[in-house]
């Protein structure tokens, strides 16, 4: 019998799955990002540093987020739907 990672669409699952944690990583990274600037920020009477990295953080995570979470849902609904697919009860 061969390996699961044999299969052309188990390995594609794998790499988006990597994919997905990391530009999640990234996106989380950035609202963190965006939070402490404001946080800082509003300590600091609003420099215009801590206001650029609020927004950079924000606008940044806006646009990294989308992605990962919707392929995300899809690989997981996949596994489930996968009749391959060992059931996780």
């Amino acid at each position: 019998m061969s390996s699961p990672l044999d299969d052309p669409v188990v390995r594609r699952r794998t790499q988006v799955i990597a994919f997905v944690r990391a530009t999640k990583a990234l996106g989380y990274g950035l609202l963190l990002t965006s939070i402490v600037g404001f946080v800082a920020g509003a300590i600091a009477g609003f420099p215009g540093l801590a206001v650029t990295v609020t927004v950079v953080g924000l606008v940044g995570s806006c646009i990294v987020l989308p992605v990962p979470i919707v392929l995300g849902y899809a690989v997981r609904k996949a596994e489930r739907e996968d009749p391959l697919t060992p059931s996780r009860s």
